[in-house]
């Protein structure tokens, strides 16, 4: 009976074991990276004091946005860029939008676009030298595939505060990254550490027994 029991047990163990690791390596297989967001250019004219463009309500920027998955595509919703006067975004000075793409895995893509901005309150935003200090938002929604099929979409929100010079051209001349400030995308990590704790005691359970 004692040797039975501990057969028994020896099984259970192993079974266990199994689905322990097999909870792993779908944890590795399908859990998912967001893309890596970065301002790459922002020039808005009317702050332009050389070409005297007070008026142009344009406003121009580049995104760099890279893949960082080794074998998952993300399919981008349509990416909103908001730009606001200061960091604490007191007023919407303009914004644009870059239309909805597919990215395969590790590529990496810049996408240009031009919106409106509002020229009354970009001059008010900057100092007497002509600098200013702008907030940058992105918002999208982005959905995973794997292998032949998408996950569920999740919500990007990232932005950086992009310094501009009297030219009305983004200082820096690297691309300033975007923090995300989405929350992170942990369903399945719950899950799986849930499975795991219940396996664990499960198993404690089982062998306490015999």
């Amino acid at each position: 009976m004692a040797d039975s029991g501990g057969g028994c047990c020896r099984c259970c163990c192993s079974f266990i074991f199994t689905l322990g690791l097999t909870a792993l390596f779908m944890w590795l297989s399908l859990r998912t990276s967001n893309p890596k967001c970065s301002i790459k250019l922002l020039y808005l004219p009317s702050l332009n004091k050389t070409l005297n463009l007070s008026t142009d309500p344009t406003l121009n920027f580049t995104l760099g946005l890279d893949n960082p998955n080794k074998d998952k595509g993300i399919k981008y919703d349509p990416v909103n860029v908001t730009v606001y006067d200061f960091p604490n975004r007191s007023h919407v000075i303009g914004g644009g939008v870059i239309q909805g793409f597919y990215q395969g895995h590790k590529k990496k893509a810049t996408k240009q676009s031009q919106g409106t901005a509002n020229t009354t309150v970009a001059l008010r935003a900057v100092s007497e030298n002509g600098t200013g200090v702008f907030r940058v938002d992105m918002s999208t929604a982005v959905k995973f595939k794997i292998i032949f099929w998408y996950t569920k979409k999740h919500k990007i929100r990232v932005g950086a505060d992009v310094l501009v010079n009297a030219s009305g051209v983004k200082v820096y001349p690297k691309g300033i990254r975007l923090k995300s400030m989405a929350p992170k995308m942990g369903s399945f990590c719950v899950l799986v550490g849930a499975l795991v704790n219940f396996l664990v005691f499960t198993l404690l359970s089982f062998c306490g027994k015999h």
